[in-house]
């Protein structure tokens, strides 16, 4: 994580939003590459098994999960789904990097469809093969349950994909914000010498401001993702939080004022809102029940190593 870190304070540096295309592009192959390597790997798992493990139902009572326990898992699968769909809020960001003519809002949506259909197969064909290939013992990794069979090293060059994806994929969330801060401090103080003090290092001219602040959050970012030892739960979690409102709830509202839309069923729309609202509490409800749960897992050994040492 301190090595991911300091990579991406690196690459924190690159001042604006359109010089990271290269970086979006890398992060798409990696993304398609430790894809193909699961799916590929999950169907050779499953022709080795000679057949589909598990059942249309999901886990059994029998592997030791309860009722209730398929609910909540039921409700993490929620939020994750939603989190692999979270790309609203940089939309709007991406659009405005794409050259006219055509029109950017049909190139946009073209290419939001192919990338959302392409992805939907991917991730089905993954999650339906992996399961088919573990069962009711298919990890939260689906990389990790091949990591005892051979070839090791097709997993590492999916591993190796994941990291250089997620250098990418973070780079392609936080520049829009670091442009928002930036431009709001901007505009707050237009006449600070501190704010556009920049600073030499060899053939690059860096920004004081931009060096401090940008290096500050990137630190602290890195230093949270320490902190949660829940990257399953999180992820849920993360996924109930973001998804509803930006992904759902404010690109609705926006068209709506846009086209001038009336609202011809009030209640309607409250019962639609409710109920999206009452399907983010379950998920977040998951991730509570999912953190303790790992808590207590945790906890014995947590307290073996003091008492050892």
């Amino acid at each position: 994580m301190i090595l991911f870190g300091a990579v991406e304070v690196i690459f924190s540096q690159i001042p604006d939003f359109d010089e990271i295309w290269w970086l979006s592009i890398v992060a798409a192959i990696m993304s398609f590459t430790y894809a193909t390597i699961g799916l590929s790997l999950g169907i050779a798992k499953t022709i080795s098994n000679g057949g589909f493990k598990g059942s249309l139902t999901g886990v059994t009572a029998v592997a030791g999960v309860t009722p209730l326990q398929k609910v909540w898992r039921s409700l993490q699968a929620f939020g994750d789904i939603s989190f692999a769909y979270s790309f609203a809020y940089i939309l709007i960001e991406i659009q405005d990097t794409i050259k006219s003519p055509p029109s950017e809002t049909k190139v946009m949506k073209k290419a939001t469809m192919v990338s959302v259909a392409t992805t939907t197969i991917f991730y089905m064909l993954c999650g339906c093969m992996g399961y088919a290939a573990f069962g009711d013992e298919a990890p939260d990794n689906l990389l990790t349950g091949f990591g005892f069979y051979e070839p090791f090293w097709l997993v590492d060059v999916a591993n190796v994909a994941i990291v250089v994806h997620l250098v990418g994929a973070y780079q392609v969330f936080v520049q829009p914000l670091f442009a928002v801060v930036e431009s709001m401090v901007a505009a707050t103080w237009p006449d600070s010498r501190i704010l556009s003090r920049e600073v030499k290092v060899g053939p690059f001219v860096l920004s004081v401001f931009r060096l401090t602040w940008r290096t500050a959050f990137v630190c602290l970012t890195t230093v949270v993702a320490m902190v949660l030892p829940f990257f399953g739960d999180v992820v849920g979690l993360l996924g109930a939080v973001s998804f509803w409102p930006l992904s759902v709830y404010f690109p609705v509202e926006m068209y709506i004022k846009q086209r001038g839309v009336r609202r011809w069923s009030t209640r309607c729309l409250s019962a639609d809102a409710e109920r999206r609202v009452l399907r983010r509490v379950c998920r977040r409800s998951r991730w509570i029940h999912g953190r303790r749960h790992r808590r207590r897992q945790v906890a014995p050994a947590v307290q073996w190593l003091l008492e050892g040492t």
